[in-house]
């Protein structure tokens, strides 16, 4: 009996797990090393090109870019939850993002993190919020415990 219920519920768990796992991203390649990313909730578009250190022309955000902006943008989008929860604001706030390559394999071995808050006289337990969040984004939990991440947060 056990293996008929087990049997019925595996294609329902599928079916399911299909529904709600959708596409986001649509990515096509352009040619000369260039692609156009479509966000397909939005339909904004991003188009990357290979750095001209890769046999690129550096005319857009490389893959690598995007991977250093990812961990930024979403350090700031969980601050900026957590500072709503908790009734204060980041607005101003920068990121500025420095990522080092590695050769053999071609990869980023080190993101140089600097996050600058504006002059809003944060309490101590407003700065324990903003650097905890920094701590847990999802991009930052999901990098390869072998990528050296640099940080430093500064209030002005």
């Amino acid at each position: 009996m056990r293996t008929k219920v087990v049997n019925f519920l595996l294609p329902l768990h599928i079916k399911l797990k299909k529904l709600f796992t959708m596409e986001t991203v649509h990515t096509t390649y352009l040619g000369n090393l260039r692609t156009q990313a479509v966000h397909l909730q939005s339909g904004t578009t991003i188009i990357t090109d290979a750095p001209t250190d890769n046999h690129g022309k550096g005319e857009s955000f490389s893959p690598t870019d995007l991977f250093s902006a990812s961990y930024a943008s979403c350090a700031l989008t969980i601050i900026g939850i957590a500072t709503q929860t908790h009734g204060f604001n980041i607005d101003g706030a920068v990121v500025k993002t420095t990522k080092i390559m590695g050769e053999n394999p071609r990869r980023v071995v080190e993101l140089k993190v600097d996050f600058t808050f504006p002059a809003n006289n944060y309490s101590e337990k407003e700065r324990a919020i903003i650097e905890h969040s920094i701590k847990h984004c999802p991009v930052r939990n999901s990098l390869p415990t072998e990528l050296k991440v640099t940080q430093t947060v500064n209030y002005l």
